[in-house]
């Protein structure tokens, strides 16, 4: 909302405007290529990925999407989200010949080396509303005093990257930090929205930047997130490794909570080197079969929805993914088409998507462990690519 268990791990946490693109000529990284070429096209059942691909064509009609700098102008899109919306396949097969209608798939090549996958989940803990001896871990909300910082109100001199600060008597400042929030600089706003048993629980919520809670009075409620501390986020699965605790080939979610716990007097020692924080706001959990609303404003399909950088690419977008060592959704090697539908900080490049697994452990055992070399299609409305 961010190797292994999703580069969120590593180096980022998280997880638009539109205009029509007008003018604006497909990148040469990409190259037009036919459906035969599409390793495991045939095989895939394609409804699923539509049902995503609709839910962005309603919200269109709300707030349309901003073209990304590879030339995927969101005005191109008008014609067949109008026909998602009005006349929908009833199964895979029409699924599959809608997209072939409508759309030239386009080989996305990385910049460098190549495309990469990893994965990402909403993770489902117990939490009480209140503090109690048990529950001592709380999820904080926005404070008051957090401003949104750009290019029109940074201090002279205030980092670039911040996107956040604190409203001080003296102007805006640096926000506190992970180190000072969890050691009390927040304290007495009422800003818990729940409270949770684990500290590291929370910290992967952090990561993920929402999760589904069981609440000890019975409800399930979700909570996203709502804005951050400002500071760079350093993944404890780069502090463990550069520390020769876990060697980097072995950092995933797994390995890194079981470091954890294993030494549990090291905890705050690793975490608060992560200075970035989260602050989150509750939502509904309208349909438990779908994960939370995402940076393209509508909900996350598990195995169908994949976030990508929104600053090249165009929400809504469906990508053929080919990632034939990733086994771990089904057994069988992943190629699927993938609806682009969220965004992380560190999901940075042309070729590079994080998939969203699901909710709850199963999904995080997926996630956990995803970091795999990929080829990604991109599928071009045939207005903008000439076919």
């Amino acid at each position: 909302m961010s190797p292994g268990s999703g580069q969120r791990f590593w180096d980022n946490d998280m997880h638009s405007s539109g205009d029509g693109g007008a003018g604006v000529s497909l990148s040469p990284l990409m190259t037009a290529k036919t459906f035969g070429d599409l390793p495991g096209w045939g095989d895939d059942d394609h409804l699923p990925a539509f049902e995503a691909f609709r839910r962005s064509a309603f919200h269109v009609l709300t707030k349309p999407y901003r073209s990304g700098a590879l030339g995927v102008a969101f005005g191109a899109f008008a014609e067949v989200y109008a026909q998602a919306r009005e006349a929908p396949p009833q199964d895979a097969t029409q699924a599959r010949a809608f997209f072939e209608r409508y759309f030239v798939p386009m080989l996305v090549r990385a910049e460098s080396g190549a495309g990469l996958v990893t994965g990402f989940y909403e993770p489902e803990v117990e939490a009480s509303p209140v503090r109690t001896e048990h529950f001592t871990v709380p999820l904080l909300s926005r404070p008051a005093d957090l401003a949104d910082v750009d290019d029109a109100n940074r201090p002279a001199g205030m980092d670039p990257y911040l996107a956040f600060a604190g409203r001080t008597t003296d102007g805006l400042a640096e926000y506190f930090d992970r180190g000072a929030i969890e050691r009390g600089a927040l304290d007495g706003q009422g800003l818990e929205i729940a409270w949770l048993a684990d500290k590291v629980d929370a910290f992967f919520i952090h990561v993920q930047g929402a999760a589904r809670l069981a609440m000890t009075d019975g409800r399930l409620c979700r909570v996203t997130y709502a804005a951050k501390s400002g500071q760079r986020f350093t993944g404890p699965g780069k502090v463990l490794s550069e520390a020769g605790e876990i060697p980097l080939a072995e950092v995933t979610m797994q390995s890194i909570r079981a470091w954890f716990k294993a030494h549990p007097e090291r905890i705050d020692e690793i975490l608060w080197r992560n200075r970035s924080y989260i602050f989150f706001r509750e939502a509904d959990v309208a349909d438990a079969s779908l994960g939370p609303i995402a940076a393209a404003k509508v909900p996350l399909t598990p195995g169908r929805s994949v976030a990508v950088d929104r600053l090249l690419h165009t929400f809504g977008t469906p990508f053929h993914i080919d990632a034939p060592t990733l086994t771990a959704f089904d057994k069988k090697p992943f190629r699927r088409l993938m609806i682009a539908q969220d965004t992380g900080s560190a999901i940075t490049g042309p070729a590079r998507g994080d998939l969203f697994a699901g909710s709850g452990d199963a999904a995080g055992e997926i996630a956990g462990v995803v970091r795999n070399a990929a080829d990604f299609y991109a599928l071009v409305p045939r207005a903008l690519a000439g076919g």
